[in-house]
């Protein structure tokens, strides 16, 4: 089992951190759309937010090591088979996926601390408001969350289609790269 990538395969903190943050983000998005629904009598008005808030910091902490361990580690080679398209289209929606992402964390930070209140992360430590500007700050912020996440869901569904499409069509290796290491030959 690797624990680096190779030129050839993912190690197996990237293919973890993959697939951690995969099930993290569909979940949040649950979450998020079934506190939408909430009135203040319900029992889960107060206890979704907090999760979804905890799970949310974990995913900017997540997606930070995975930046900087994506930096520090060996590129996977596309497969020689892969057409160009298929590599330039990869890369985009990879790229988009990681910017979508950041643009949810901010917005869903710039929510929540609206009213200079920090973020609290499962109860261990609080991150701080930095930026409280109020009602305008928390209506903006709502529409960026509310588009970027569905932008992000969308994206990553394309995501998912493309590698089962790889698996199931063209036969190939690219899903089982990021659902198992594979040892060197």
């Amino acid at each position: 089992m690797n624990i680096l990538n190779t030129k050839n395969n993912f190690g197996i903190v990237s293919i973890l951190i993959h697939w951690i943050m995969a099930i993290i983000i569909v979940g949040l998005f649950v979450i998020g759309k079934t506190m939408i629904d909430l009135d203040y009598y319900d029992a889960n008005y107060h206890v979704y937010p907090w999760w979804h808030k905890s799970f949310g910091l974990l995913i900017v902490f997540l997606l930070i090591f995975r930046l900087i361990w994506k930096s520090i580690n060996f590129k996977v080679a596309a497969l020689i088979h892969h057409k160009k398209i298929e590599i330039y289209l990869a890369k985009i929606v990879q790229l988009l996926l990681y910017i979508l992402l950041f643009i949810c964390c901010v917005s869903g930070y710039l929510i929540s601390t609206a009213d200079d209140v920090g973020v609290g992360f499962f109860d261990i430590f609080q991150v701080p408001s930095i930026i409280s500007k109020g009602e305008q700050q928390s209506e903006l912020a709502q529409v960026i969350h509310y588009y970027s996440t569905y932008g992000l869901i969308i994206l990553a569904s394309l995501h998912m289609i493309g590698a089962l499409k790889h698996h199931f069509i063209d036969k190939d290796i690219t899903l089982i790269r990021i659902l198992k290491t594979r040892e060197k030959k």
